[in-house]
């Protein structure tokens, strides 16, 4: 019973002072001061009851949000049944700004409680918020901004108010499509959406001189904020996080600013100028989106680079060599041949001169072997002193560079001025699509190694 009074006591508040709206349509101190705040309150309380380590954070980011618009709400109606000159009449609307940033912050982060934000995520968000705002500023706002004229501090407030609205909800908008929908999200939406509508009706009705204080258009707010609460209560299942939205969204957002941008520059008449100042700024959050984002490709090249790029000598690894071999083997009539190579004396020269010796003798094998070899081969460093080579063309043409990459060691090396022999032993196997190729080949080469002639060469199956 506890948190069923918890939970719905600002339901039952609320739909009690709709009845009585209903049917007492003037002002009074009862419903419009003390009835309307307790709901507020209510809910803040409601809103505080929630459990839920993971919603810490977010729970006390819009508590504050809903304190302050409480605060000015408080203001706002004790101004209109009570003098006080002392009290600066626009204090309300401070309050109502501030409320902005803390309840954005708050729903964005309830959304994904146990997760760090990218960078990148919050630019996407950004870019759609700030551009799809900027399109509904200019032809919202418009119209309203000649009924201020002469009046900043009201011309101010007229825009700031939609404006945050309307960047919340695209905020909020692109965050649910990055973490999927869920019941939760959808009720969060559906009360900034319920708010908002409630800011449009209440300017709206400014405008035309129909506002009074206590209409039932006011209640939408206390319906957009208890919504928001609400959705504090639901508990989400897991669910599979999209990694970035989908481009077509930022892409739209671009367009958007870049063709408000157009039309202010050809004719600057038609639209408020306040207009450039987020027309620009999705320009520039999305030209900051390509920088990153081309860093994060670059680096992103060199890293699947490196993990097939053997270190010593540059030439692909084996992974590599792997994944070019199993290409090779799935289409049994192309025409090719597979050479492993093995240095002979290496391990000797190796242990006599030092591996920095060594490793610069594999340098200079791998840079003679690549010469040797035809346009379109594949050489990789297997491991240790073993090469692997892919060559396409007939047993015979293959044959005779298996027989060139043997000729490239026939004279000796100069490295560290010692003069230095090494000979290779090289297994041949033609391309038949047998799963098996590495192994015959692996076969021939110690073949080759054991008869000592060089290059052992597997019968064409052809």
């Amino acid at each position: 019973m506890d948190i069923f009074l918890r939970r719905y006591f600002a339901w039952i508040l609320l739909l009690l002072h709709v009845i009585l709206k209903s049917l007492f349509a003037t002002p009074s101190l009862l419903l419009d001061l003390v009835l309307y705040n307790a709901v507020t309150l209510c809910v803040l309380g409601s809103l505080l009851s929630t459990r839920g380590g993971a919603f810490t954070r977010s729970r006390t980011s819009l508590s504050i949000a809903i304190g302050l618009w409480c605060t000015g709400s408080l203001l706002s109606t004790y101004g209109q049944f009570f003098s006080a000159p002392q009290i600066d009449p626009n204090l309300a609307n401070y309050f109502y700004v501030l409320f902005y940033p803390f309840a954005i912050y708050g729903v964005i982060k309830s959304l994904s409680p146990t997760r760090k934000l990218t960078s990148l995520e919050m630019l996407d968000a950004s870019i759609i918020a700030i551009g799809l705002s900027s399109l509904g500023v200019a032809f919202l706002l418009e119209p309203v901004l000649p009924h201020f004229s002469g009046n900043v501090v009201g011309a101010t407030f007229a825009i700031i108010f939609p404006v945050a609205d309307l960047a919340w909800l695209a905020l909020v908008l692109a965050f649910v499509l990055m973490n999927s929908v869920s019941v939760r999200s959808a009720i969060a939406l559906t009360g900034i959406l319920v708010f908002a509508l409630s800011d449009f009706l209440f300017l709206s009705l400014t405008l035309r001189n129909q506002y009074s204080l206590g209409d039932l258009g006011d209640d939408g707010w206390l319906l957009g904020l208890l919504l928001i609460s609400e959705s504090f209560w639901r508990q989400s299942k897991p669910r599979k996080r999209i990694e970035s939205l989908h481009p077509i969204f930022i892409a739209l957002s671009v367009m958007i600013s870049a063709l408000l941008l157009a039309v202010t520059s050809l004719r600057p008449d038609y639209l408020p100028d306040f207009i450039v100042i987020p027309t620009v700024t999705t320009l520039l959050l999305a030209f900051i989106r390509m920088t990153i984002a081309l860093k994060q490709a670059r680096a992103i090249g060199e890293e699947r680079l490196l993990a097939r790029t053997d270190e010593l000598t540059g030439l692909p690894n084996r992974r590599r060599f792997l994944a070019e071999l199993g290409a090779l083997t799935q289409d049994p009539k192309k025409e090719g041949a597979l050479l492993l190579l093995d240095l002979d004396g290496f391990k000797p020269i190796n242990d006599e001169f030092g591996h920095e010796v060594g490793d610069l003798l594999l340098r200079q094998v791998s840079l003679r072997f690549s010469r040797a070899l035809p346009h379109g081969a594949l050489l990789a460093r297997l491991g240790g002193d073993e090469f692997g080579a892919l060559i396409l063309g007939d047993y015979e043409t293959t044959l005779e560079v298996a027989l060139a990459l043997k000729a490239t060691l026939s004279y000796p090396f100069w490295i560290s001025d010692r003069e230095i022999c090494v000979g290779v032993s090289v297994g041949h196997v033609g391309n038949d699509g047998g799963p098996d190729l590495l192994r015959r080949a692996d076969s021939a080469m110690y073949q080759a190694k054991r008869e000592k002639v060089g290059v052992w060469s597997e019968p064409s199956r052809r």
